[in-house]
């Protein structure tokens, strides 16, 4: 991240994680490192408990145990398994909120669904014609 700060980078994006902990030890480590760019914390909802082990493990992420029980009788139940991977990424975004951060990236997967309905949960709503005529 350094060489890439270094480079010209004026932001970073992390790959995807599932704890807050896991970004804030990162951005702490950053900073004790010089780099005072903003670190932007990647989000990945999780539709398939399954594909986000394999992924995590091509990429060194760590899937937190108890991530498993959630998803758990879900395989053939793809609404149940939507509404619990926004509300995960919902709280997960909560968390890095209430530790400071003020942005997100979403690897939304072609999910747009999905990302709608974490951002509904997080208060953030569309504006409406008279909002952006007032604006």
């Amino acid at each position: 991240l350094k060489r890439k700060i270094d480079a010209g980078a004026t932001r970073a994006i992390t790959q995807f994680f599932f704890e807050p902990d896991t970004f804030f030890r990162f951005r702490d480590d950053a900073a004790a490192a010089g780099i005072t760019q903003e670190i932007v914390p990647g989000i990945m909802p999780v539709m398939n408990y399954a594909s986000v082990q394999r992924m995590s493990a091509m990429c060194g992420t760590a899937v937190p145990p108890w991530m498993a029980h959630l998803f758990e009788g879900l395989d053939e139940r793809p609404a149940a398994r939507q509404l619990v991977a926004a509300t995960l990424a919902a709280e997960l975004c909560r968390r890095l909120y209430a530790g400071g951060v003020r942005e997100f990236h979403f690897y939304t997967l072609n999910r747009a669904e999905l990302s709608y309905a974490i951002c509904h949960l997080l208060g953030l709503r569309p504006r409406t014609n008279a909002q952006e005529i007032a604006a």
